[in-house]
């Protein structure tokens, strides 16, 4: 009874030292980082339609520290997530999909000038492709 007393609280140590060192672990400054490349909206794009699994090799990485760019494109959405951080969807006139850009809540502040239309250079980690 001893011993399981023991592995119990052996478990409960190792999650709370788990879960520690995640919440403590130091966040990515994306915007300090250079950028890997800088593309139009329709490039990265293309690049997903044609071969997704070589476009996810090249941007995406399974450690959380996928590639940073910059994307240009027209602005042809803007709204806000349900944790009230702005999205921001880029997109070709052409295509039937575009890149969508979300903002943490302390670069959100950055897109207040931004409108539908707007041409612009989004700065950013990728983190999901098709």
């Amino acid at each position: 009874m001893k011993r399981i007393g023991l592995l119990i609280l052996a478990g409960v140590v190792m999650a709370g030292s788990i879960g520690a060192y995640l919440f403590f672990k130091p966040h990515r400054d994306v915007q300090a980082t250079s950028a890997f490349a800088e593309l139009k909206v329709s490039e990265l794009v293309n690049e997903f339609t044609v071969d997704a699994g070589k476009a996810n090799a090249k941007y995406l990485q399974s450690d959380g520290n996928s590639k940073v760019l910059i994307v240009e494109g027209r602005v042809k959405k803007i709204s806000e997530n349900q944790n009230n951080e702005k999205v921001i969807v880029l997109k070709d006139e052409r295509a039937k999909v575009g890149v969508s850009a979300t903002f943490t809540k302390a670069t959100t502040a950055n897109t207040q000038s931004i409108k539908v239309g707007d041409i612009v250079k989004i700065k950013g980690a990728i983190t999901a492709g098709n």
